[in-house]
């Protein structure tokens, strides 16, 4: 992601991006800097407690929906119960890290689709059957809906984006973004309905019935304005990386390539008998689903909440690949034993020992973050301030999403924030006339656009991990500047999407309207 050097005249927006990557790849390597980081909330939450830094609010109890009291305060970590911590739960904050477990089950699949020459053939295949001109819009596209998937697309999608960018003889580094800007930025983007749905909706709803006892917010609330923005997000996302982003990378001169070359008569036949198996597998899903008691709902029937199939996930994900990744060795001659198989997944495993450094740093970091209630803090006086200054109408409506993009930056998870901002907005814009599915709207779109440059973000580091397989100058701020040109456009055109939805009140959902 090295800046390019062309002495073609560069306009002010790539110099300013230059300036960002430059000063930020200046500092030190990504583990150093989040260890600094880490030291830095240490030292930054003892002068807090110190001060008696504290907010009190009201938030949504994500278990029972009920409003209660909150009092927080900064907590030093420089104290003897704070040093304990550090020292006690360094191995869990390491373990217990999101994305690890998701990274690393997934990799077991993934590694032997690679390995056996899977991934190789299928994206020769793509490269051979799809036009040039729509490979950025499919990647962009895909990520977005990988969403569903909850967060595989972080491990499958991105690195997967820079290897269909390098088969069409393109920036690696350009697919990683342009497929991080679509799972991530696109987040709450999609043509179908997730867990984030769900989870939004009820903190909603339980907001709602502080004015209106009883108000519930469906799953399908978004859903009519979350389709089209998903279009409207893969045009955006594929402008930015076809515009902006891959010209300034200028040209590939890595050492990682992947040649193009027709397909074989055993690879013809891996493939076949990999889409027969991923059918086979994909049939036996169904089975375990669609039923009304199938084995991997809820107890209460359920698909999305609380099911056996959502925590799932990530193994289904892992299988998603393993099971063609092993017809396709056997039918293409790959694979001879049981003891390919288990080298594919050691070599897949051996390659993650980078990210695995990076990713016990930036637990740690983030562990200290969540412990000292710096991010919590921030928020609430986020909400306040916007609260104070006493806007009206669309310019009200503004704020709220630049608000909640900028509380995105402090704390990742999007139902978190909700359950602190939900009390203070829902009610509030219901006084004014706008329904909690309109208010909700609002804050998914600040929720999502900041993502992809936030290190807070949990899956920040792997995506830098991925980046340095292609160029290993990669640091936060190369990332940061490579992914700005997303977050500033996504946030701009998917605002004025909001402010046409707004203007000629057209409806959110199945019964979801702008007006209460």
């Amino acid at each position: 992601m090295g800046v390019n050097t062309s002495t073609k005249k560069k306009g002010l927006f790539n110099k300013f991006l230059d300036v960002i990557e430059v000063v930020g790849n200046k500092l030190p390597d990504p583990v150093t800097l989040f260890a600094i980081f880490g030291l830095l909330v240490i030292v930054i939450s003892h002068f807090a407690a110190k001060a008696g830094v504290m907010v009190e609010f009201e938030s949504i109890n994500r278990a029972t929906g009920a409003l209660e009291p909150q009092r927080v305060e900064a907590v030093s970590l420089l104290t003897k119960a704070g040093i304990r911590r550090i020292f006690s739960e360094a191995v869990t904050n390491f373990t217990g890290f999101p994305p690890l477990g998701t990274v690393l089950v997934a990799m077991l699949g993934v590694g032997v689709a690679e390995g056996t020459g899977l991934i190789g053939a299928a994206l020769r295949k793509l490269v051979l059957s799809t036009p040039k001109r729509l490979i950025t819009a499919v990647v962009v596209f895909a990520g977005i809906m990988s969403n569903i998937a909850s967060d595989a697309g972080y491990v499958v999608l991105v690195p997967l984006g820079a290897l269909v960018f390098i088969s069409f003889k393109r920036h690696p580094l350009a697919g990683l973004a342009a497929a991080f800007a679509g799972v991530s930025g696109g987040f709450s983007a999609n043509l179908l309905f997730g867990t984030i749905d769900t989870l939004l909706g009820g903190i909603s709803g339980a907001a709602a019935s502080m004015i209106q006892p009883g108000y519930e917010v469906g799953i399908t609330a978004n859903w009519y304005f979350m389709l089209v923005s998903t279009f409207v997000i893969t045009a955006v996302g594929t402008f930015v990386t076809e515009r902006i982003v891959e010209p300034r990378l200028g040209e590939y001169k890595g050492e990682s390539n992947v040649e193009i070359e027709e397909i074989s008569a055993k690879e013809s036949k891996g493939l076949m008998w990999a889409g027969i198996s991923l059918l086979a597998y994909i049939g036996i899903l169904l089975a375990l689903t669609l039923p009304e008691n199938a084995i991997l709902r809820s107890d209460a029937g359920k698909l999305l909440s609380g099911s056996a199939f959502m925590a799932g996930m990530v193994p289904i994900i892992a299988a998603f690949f393993l099971i063609p990744g092993i017809a396709y060795g056997i039918a293409a001659g790959t694979v001879k034993s049981d003891k390919d198989i288990a080298k594919h997944m050691g070599k897949a495993m051996s390659s993650m020992g980078g990210y695995l450094v990076l990713a016990f740093v930036a637990s740690q970091f983030i562990a200290y973050f969540s412990w000292t209630n710096l991010g919590t803090i921030l928020a609430v006086n986020g909400a306040d301030f916007l609260k104070a200054i006493n806007l009206t109408g669309a310019p009200l409506l503004i704020g709220f999403i630049l608000v909640s993009g900028f509380i995105n930056l402090f704390i990742g998870s999007a139902s978190a924030k909700w359950a602190i901002m939900a009390p203070v907005f829902v009610p509030m814009f219901m006084q004014l006339g706008y329904s909690p599915e309109f208010t909700q709207l609002a804050y998914r779109i600040g929720d999502s656009t900041t993502n992809i440059i936030s290190p807070l973000m949990s899956y920040f580091a792997i995506v830098i991990a991925f980046a340095q397989k292609y160029d290993k100058k990669t640091g936060i701020g190369t990332l940061i500047a490579t992914m700005l040109p997303y977050s500033m456009l996504f946030l701009l055109f998917w605002t004025l999407l909001f402010l046409v939805w707004f203007t000629f009140r057209i409806p959110l959902g199945p019964d979801a309207f702008i007006r209460l």
